[in-house]
């Protein structure tokens, strides 16, 4: 249960087969050469000063090294903690920080943001330069490599950092295990039925627990093989497919919404293409797929489609719908494979078929831990092993769960987890915002959008595009409200908190209100 036990076990069973794939420079790594780079990048880890248990912070594209430094990391000894690329940057700041690593690679397009969020934490953080495709600028002379041993990791050691936002604003990392890592990577296995014949496309980028387990630890368990390109492109989805005979994928309701708006304008042949003869399935997660969106990729593209969910605190996938030719169901991520999932009601009893609750998780892909948060550990973690998602959902008569809402107030765009309070920070920092509130909206392309109300304090004035760019400048635009409306208050329950379910209800009676909202973009 150590990512280090798999590369061993296949570069001895295996050596010379291909398990990454990096389209753009045409290069191949096999199981033995893996072996080679954990024991290379181990020893110059050593000579930067960050021994086994060291926490290792990437801020990457996706690329061949980028995939080599996710694994190798892991493999020897160490936590990998991977940055959000799209966050902003005073969010990587504090996770830079808090996180405790104390090396950084940063590719050339994130170099300069490395460097501006290491300098602002108090503790020396080496930034090394790192080609995705090329490689790491190591610092001084090559480490020695006679007669090295890289440091084996154990099932218990911490793996993976990873940090999530909840409904507080501050960034939670999850710590997982290596036996977490490796747990989250056989439910993969074992729902999509991968053996050491199947190769996967990983167009989510390499900080994406997605990503990182489903597409790049599930190939290493089953000894298959992963194609990795620099970022997902719908004009060469289809193309990398079958140039590099995939036999399934990975991707998001994001994605599968571009795909088809693609095939609109520049129509593919995909449906009984022989160069796709190979392809089985493929998946989406991250966030709820729309059933209709489901069935107009299927009829669309003759490909079956496999919604399943996952969280990172479980190391990904904890339900799938079974593959083809069994019974599957639209609108439903489907059934749990190797952990337990069940839907508690709130006086903490399991709720019968039908009846909706919260979904609990039990396995060892469940996490350790919430990093340096005993607190948020403590209400996620039941004593015997039961973490409580915040997703509200039901399981019917077959076991087939179904997602209803969120017991948390998180904003998921595209699969990326946004918290409303973030948001509500930044839009405070501008003089004339007295009150903010972000919430959530369905989107056909992202599954949700960002939106924002504020209330102006008495006798300022700011227009919404105006706030909209502080909220930019503060997160990024990916993060930055869609629309903004300016109110005159905003709904709150008897304690004082704005409930923010109840914004999108308000600005509908509003706008049916002459006069009653002040102005809005």
């Amino acid at each position: 249960m150590t990512i280090l036990h798999y590369i061993e076990h296949w570069a001895g069973q295996t050596p010379d087969k291909t398990y990454l794939v990096a389209p753009e420079p045409n290069e191949q790594v096999s199981f033995s050469e893996l072996q080679d780079y954990v024991s290379a990048i181990s020893r110059q880890l050593d000579a930067l000063g960050a021994p086994q248990g060291a926490h290792v912070a990437t801020l990457m594209d996706n690329g061949k090294w980028t995939g080599l430094l996710f694994l190798a990391i892991m493999a020897s000894g160490r936590v990998v903690v991977p940055l959000n690329a799209i966050s902003g940057d005073s969010q990587l700041e504090y996770v830079l920080d808090h996180s405790d690593a104390n090396v950084l690679f940063a590719s050339a397009g994130h170099l300069a943001r490395g460097r501006k969020i290491s300098e602002a934490s108090e503790r020396e953080i080496r930034v090394i330069p790192t080609c995705p495709d090329q490689g790491p600028e190591w610092p001084g002379e090559p480490a020695p490599a006679q007669g090295y041993q890289p440091p084996v990791p154990t099932p218990d050691d911490n793996a993976l950092l990873i940090y999530t936002s909840g409904t507080t604003g501050k960034p939670k990392g999850v710590m997982l295990t290596q036996q977490n890592v490796i747990g989250g990577g056989l439910n993969t296995v074992e729902a999509h039925c991968l053996s050491k014949e199947d190769r996967g496309l990983c167009v989510l980028p390499l900080y994406h627990i997605n990503a990182e387990i489903v597409t790049m630890v599930a190939p290493l368990i089953s000894g298959g093989s992963v194609v990795v390109p620099h970022r997902f492109s719908a004009s060469q989805f289809w193309d990398l497919l079958m140039d590099h005979q995939c036999t399934w994928f990975s991707v998001v309701p994001t994605i599968v919404a571009y795909l088809l708006e693609k095939a609109e304008t520049d129509p593919v042949e995909v449906r009984d293409n022989p160069r796709l003869a190979q392809l089985r399935f493929g998946r989406s997660a991250s966030s709820a797929l729309p059933p209709e969106a489901h069935k107009a990729f299927e009829e669309r593209f003759g490909i079956a489609l496999i919604e399943t969910m996952g969280l990172s605190e479980t190391a990904a996938q904890i339900l799938s719908n079974p593959l083809p030719p069994f019974e599957f169901k639209y609108g439903s991520p489907g059934i749990a494979y190797r952990n337990e999932v069940k839907v508690v009601l709130e006086d903490g009893r399991d709720a019968p078929a039908g009846e909706p609750g919260e979904l609990h998780v039990r396995g060892d892909n469940v996490l350790k831990g919430y990093y340096k948060n005993p607190e948020a550990t403590a209400s996620a973690l039941t004593a015997d092993g039961w973490f409580a998602t915040g997703d509200l959902g039901y399981q019917d008569e077959e076991g087939f769960f179904y997602i209803t809402g969120r017991l948390k107030e998180l904003i998921i765009k595209g699969g990326e987890n946004i918290a409303p309070r973030e948001i509500d920070e930044a839009l405070l920092k501008h003089p004339a915002v007295l009150e903010a509130a972000a919430f959530g909206v369905p989107d056909k392309n992202y599954g949700q959008e960002v939106m924002a109300c504020v209330v102006l304090k008495e006798g300022k004035q700011a227009q919404p595009e105006e706030l909209r760019e502080t909220a930019a400048r503060e997160l990024g635009q990916y993060k930055a409200p869609k629309a903004l409306h300016v109110v005159q208050w905003l709904p709150k329950g008897p304690s004082g908190k704005v409930q923010r379910l109840k914004i999108p209800d308000m600005l509908s009676e509003l706008s049916a209100g002459p006069g009653a909202m002040a102005n809005g973009a």
